[in-house]
């Protein structure tokens, strides 16, 4: 029963998006906007079909990689006759129902009876030599949300490392970048690599998935396998592309996704970010938090079985009142983080070491425990946005 729940508590998650593939391009200079459909990589079946006929074929997919409004791609592919040899899970799994960390377990889709291969099941670093053995081309099609820490693209190189060693094609039916519009955050100290942070990029990259793997390889972050990266149409990097399915159990809403780059550092802390509320990443709170008039409860969901300070009353932010506009035109914002800091008084003890995994860098904990403002820490990262978008404009697929 409790599964049953579990589901569809995550397919009425799913659905809460709109399910159209539209987009409003934003002027940075105008504020009228202007609705244009953009056409994800999956779309444009005539650049990538005829590499996988007669090929030995797996794909790195999850929930997000929809061919259609109904159809999922791997579903197309299988109903096309292409030779589909296995698929590789990311985190949350294939179908994307798995909470965020948990193990994906390997199994079979029930629904074309291929074999499933996890890639995040605590164990799997990537396929054993026989599994490179037993394909020629690898599709990749996941729904990134733009962030250093958000794990898909961490799948996607390491399957790129594995492919290159084995001669394997990889091609990346890319998607937009719902933060693509913008640079922010420092880049990472590679002391800090680990699960939630893979490449020497900022928190925020503005990259699609195609743009990374082009990149990974272009500056020897990656090993350089064989690349075919099938662009999205109609989308450039001012285009603030609505996601039709929420990428993960945790990212339920678009404003979610604007706010976590910002949200997303309180797991590098002793606060609850919303797991375990109906606003994940948007909502943030401690049961000892003074001053704030805001409150709630994190209990299980299925976003969350074990959130931070479950059954205890949190007091904190509701950040849902923010316009997406102000959102983008602020960034990634230290000041919550800061201030949190500053009013539970607990110094070191504020952190866990998963804050420097995340930010990734040792010196903006350093600076808050410091005393300085959130908008000092922010100058300090300024240099790193502006010299990774030098070096990221050659790897551009799409104009800025």
């Amino acid at each position: 029963m409790q599964k049953i729940t579990y589901i569809l508590t995550t397919v009425v998650m799913l659905l809460s998006f709109s399910v159209g593939c539209r987009a409003a391009e934003h002027k940075p200079k105008d504020a009228s906007t202007v609705e244009r459909e953009v056409l994800v990589g999956a779309t444009d079946t005539a650049a990538y079909m005829p590499l996988l006929r007669d090929k030995r074929v797996t794909v790195l997919a999850n929930h997000t990689a929809m061919f259609s409004d109904e159809e999922h791609i791997v579903d197309m592919m299988h109903r096309e006759g292409i030779n589909i040899v296995g698929i590789f899970a990311p985190e949350h799994g294939f179908r994307g129902a798995v909470e965020a960390g948990l193990q994906v377990e390997n199994g079979v889709d029930p629904k074309t009876g291929i074999q499933i291969l996890s890639l995040y099941n605590g164990n799997t670093k990537r396929p054993s030599d026989e599994t490179m053995r037993s394909f020629d081309v690898l599709v990749i099609d996941m729904q990134d949300v733009g962030l250093r820490f958000y794990t898909y693209y961490i799948s996607m190189l390491r399957m790129v490392d594995a492919c290159a060693d084995f001669g394997c094609e990889v091609i990346v039916l890319d998607r937009p970048n719902p933060n693509g519009h913008y640079v922010d955050g420092p880049i990472l100290d590679m002391k800090y690599k680990s699960g939630v942070g893979w490449l020497p990029i900022p928190v925020v990259h503005g990259l699609t998935m195609g743009e990374i793997a082009t990149m990974a390889i272009g500056e020897g972050w990656a090993k350089s396998a064989k690349l075919t990266v099938v662009k999205c149409r109609n989308y450039d990097h001012q285009t603030h592309y609505e996601l039709p399915i929420a990428p993960s159990p945790n990212l339920p809403t678009q404003h979610s996704i604007y706010l976590y780059p910002t949200t997303c550092l309180f797991e590098g802390t002793v606060m609850s970010m919303g797991r375990g509320t109906e606003a994940p990443f948007e909502i943030f709170g401690h049961p000892e938090l003074t001053g704030y008039d805001f409150e709630f409860t994190p209990m299980p969901n299925a976003g969350s079985a074990t959130p931070p300070h479950k059954g205890k009353r949190c007091y904190g932010m509701d950040l849902r009142t923010l316009s997406n506009e102000e959102i983008w035109r602020e960034g990634i914002d230290l000041s919550y983080v800061v201030d949190a800091y500053h009013n539970l008084s607990m110094g070191e003890a504020f952190f866990t070491p998963m804050f420097e995994k995340l930010i990734g860098v040792a010196w903006v904990r350093e600076m808050i425990i410091a005393g300085e403002s959130a908008e000092a820490i922010e100058a300090r990262w300024a240099e790193d946005v502006e010299g990774f978008k030098r070096l990221r404009q050659k790897y551009l697929l799409y104009a800025e």
